[in-house]
């Protein structure tokens, strides 16, 4: 083939590439390198190596993590290789990203035994056959006391403290400890060890990125390319989607879960659901975005089908839907077969949060604490604004206690002794 056609050819292809990647990018950085790196990719019959980092910090994934993890099974469709950096050794300090003080540490069990979980939901959306997991332990377990000064002496501490979260809080006189302060520098020197070609990350992620792009330069490496994506903004349509705060849909959560808190998602960010965290094509979401005025409730329907559909199978989201809607169609949504309760006690009262962890509704005080903090707890109808509301055990009475959507408890509450 002549040389002008194999270019030609060649220019069609980075083109090709180029628009099915950048889609629903927020930046590239910088654009120019990511194409030519492509263009070398293409010619010279190379995978790029495109890195992402996971910190098992908890033991599930939620809906905004698959945002890179759909734009991961992107570049392993177009044929490069992806590594997913499982951060047992970065988990252990903690992402300091958008926090406004120090995150609790984890044991490395801890952050193993989540790394399992995590790995069993990866594939649920990327390809394990085409993917490479690297643990950061194996090179950060093996470096002495020297070479952690000699990766400190990389950057400076005012160049760290750019960082918006550290200024702010260093400004605020909060707290910063010096282990986090490796974290930007656990995160790029991942970049070095593994090599990357490509770096994703959300928007939140871009300075860890760029400091990983010059700790390659320093290392006299090619530097990777930045490439940024969206936040997903969690159920309450305002907060970014995390399980601490409780407003996260999980994709191991059962096709009901799923079904059911996507139909509490604020009408306002039905096509940002459809657009970030869905497999529609793009006809497929323009027709949802347009349909969210006319009918919202549908709309979301549509989503909530689609989103059981990618996490189970057809027929588990066809379930969800008949299940919602016979129980949310009738009666304000309070369905017939409510699990009952009979607590009672020689004390006057029962705290909310007990109360809502021995009926099941919540896994742990913490658990019940955000989710009376989030809105999401109703005795009788009547929302529960207070963490500390204790609930009378005299007279006997029977109430209906209410999680969200789908969770309900009839409980009989009663005093006995003196």
């Amino acid at each position: 083939m002549p040389n002008d056609e194999r270019r030609s050819d060649a220019d069609a292809e980075v083109k090709r590439q180029f628009d099915i990647l950048s889609q629903g990018t927020e930046e590239i950085v910088p654009e120019d390198e990511f194409k030519a790196r492509l263009r070398e990719s293409i010619t010279d019959n190379r995978p790029l190596r495109v890195k992402q980092g996971f910190d098992p910090t908890a033991p599930d994934i939620h809906l905004g993590h698959t945002i890179g993890l759909m734009k991961l099974r992107q570049f392993q469709d177009l044929g490069h290789q992806v590594i997913l950096i499982v951060g047992d050794y970065t988990g252990m300090v903690g992402d300091p990203t958008d926090r406004s003080e120090t995150r609790p540490r984890l044991t490395h069990d801890d952050v193993l035994t989540n790394a399992k979980t995590y790995l069993e939901q990866f594939f649920k959306v990327v390809d394990r056959e085409k993917t490479e997991v690297r643990m950061n332990g194996e090179w950060f377990s093996k470096m002495d006391f020297q070479a952690v000064m000699e990766l400190a002496a990389s950057y400076t501490v005012a160049r760290i403290l750019e960082r918006d979260d550290f200024e702010r809080r260093f400004r605020g006189g909060d707290p910063i400890s010096i282990h986090e302060l490796f974290y930007p520098l656990m995160q790029g020197y991942d970049s070095v060890m593994i090599n990357s070609d490509v770096e994703l990350g959300a928007t939140e992620q871009k300075f860890n990125i760029l400091v990983g792009r010059q700790l390659m330069k320093d290392a006299g490496m090619k530097p990777q390319v930045v490439l940024t994506l969206p936040i997903l903004e969690g159920t309450d349509g305002v907060q970014r989607m995390s399980k601490s705060l409780g407003n996260y849909i999980g994709i191991d959560e059962s096709p009901a879960e799923i079904f059911g808190k996507t139909m509490s998602i604020p009408d306002e960010v039905i096509a940002r659901y459809a657009h970030l965290a869905t497999d529609m094509t793009s006809d497929e979401k323009s027709t949802l975005a347009e349909r969210v005025a006319d009918d919202p409730m549908g709309s979301k329907k549509a989503l909530a089908f689609r989103l059981v559909a990618m996490y189970h199978d057809q027929a588990a989201a066809k379930s969800a839907q008949r299940e919602f809607e016979s129980v949310f169609s009738q009666r304000d949504g309070i369905p017939d077969d409510v699990t009952e309760f009979k607590i009672s006690g020689a004390q006057e009262g029962i705290w909310i949060v007990k109360l809502l962890r021995e009926t099941g509704l919540a896994s742990s005080n913490g658990d019940a604490r955000r989710l009376i903090r989030g809105g999401g707890v109703t005795i009788d109808g009547e929302k529960v604004t207070d963490e500390g509301l204790e609930i009378p055990l005299s007279p006997a009475r029977s109430l209906l206690l209410r999680k969200g959507k789908l969770g309900f408890a009839r409980v009989m509450l009663e005093r006995s002794g003196g």
